[in-house]
Order: C-alpha cells, then sequence, then structure tokens
C-alpha cells in the first residue's frame, strides 16, 4: 500500500468519526477489522490492499492527531475560508483539510507540497474540480502564511 492509499484511507476514518463520534482507536479497530476491510475491498480500490505496519502507524498517528486537534485545525480552515463559514464546507472537505493541514504542522516526512496535492488529489476524486479548487485555495493560503519556523519544517 502506498503513503497516498494511507492518507485516502485516513481521510475515510476521520469522515466516519464525524458521524459516529467514535474515538479514533475504536474507528480504526473496527473498520480496520480484516472482515470488515475485506468487504469494503469490494466497494473501493483503495481497501484492495491491507496496510503494511508502517501504514498502519501512519493511519493511527494522523487519525488519532486530527481527532486531538480537531478545534485547532477548523479555526486554521475557517481562518483561510474567506467568505465562508465552516458550517457551509461540505464534511468530506473539511475531514480532507484537516488532515493535510495537520500533516502539513505535525508530520515532518510530509513536505507541505505533497500534504496539499495529495487533498487535492482526494478531493477530486470523491467530489469535483471545484472542491479540488477549493481546498487548494485554503491550504494555498495556509502554507503561504506560515511563520519562518513552521517553513523550515518544511
Amino acid at each position: 500500500m502506498t503513503r497516498g492509499n494511507a492518507r485516502e484511507l485516513a481521510v475515510h476514518l476521520i469522515y466516519g468519526r464525524a458521524f459516529t463520534g467514535e474515538e479514533p482507536e475504536q474507528v480504526i479497530s473496527t473498520r480496520l477489522e480484516k472482515e470488515y476491510y475485506a468487504d469494503l475491498g469490494k466497494e473501493n480500490e483503495v481497501y484492495s490492499e491491507r496496510p503494511s505496519r508502517a501504514q498502519l502507524r501512519y493511519i493511527d498517528s494522523v487519525v488519532t492527531g486530527v481527532a486531538n486537534r480537531e478545534e485547532e485545525l477548523d479555526k486554521q480552515i475557517q481562518k483561510y475560508a474567506i467568505g465562508w463559514d465552516i458550517s457551509r464546507i461540505s464534511k468530506l472537505a473539511r475531514c480532507i483539510l484537516r488532515l493535510a493541514i495537520y500533516e502539513i504542522q505535525y508530520v515532518d516526512d510530509v513536505p507541505a507540497g505533497v500534504a496539499v496535492s495529495e487533498a487535492v488529489r482526494i478531493a477530486k476524486k470523491y467530489n469535483d474540480d471545484d472542491t479540488g479548487a477549493f481546498v487548494n485555495g485554503i491550504l494555498g493560503s495556509f502554507v503561504r502564511n506560515l511563520t519562518p519556523v513552521e517553513e523550515a519544517k518544511q
């Protein structure tokens, strides 16, 4: 499984939490359970291959991190979604944005450009080009306004 597929799985898990309110550990263990996961493989190609241990660590880390920092991440989204109330942004787009901003700020081995391009790819895959452009605009503004310390990480 590629990091891109693991990232897409993470978006699915973050999105699932938006509806269930489950704790990150619960949503991860339930959705990645072998039989459940195998059934999902029939519906979406991203589930055709199980994540490696490294990918599971990544998924666990980002899903838990996004859950623990959701309010902070939403403030960043609201700051850069000029003219949009965050409640008007689709749940899926918010989940994609949360993950990308989390990766840019807290995942050392993910360059900002990768986080942005992957977020746009996922937004276009599950919504449309307009959503991809919207996600790109918010993340582009976010990246342009990083502090020098945050930029040095990249």
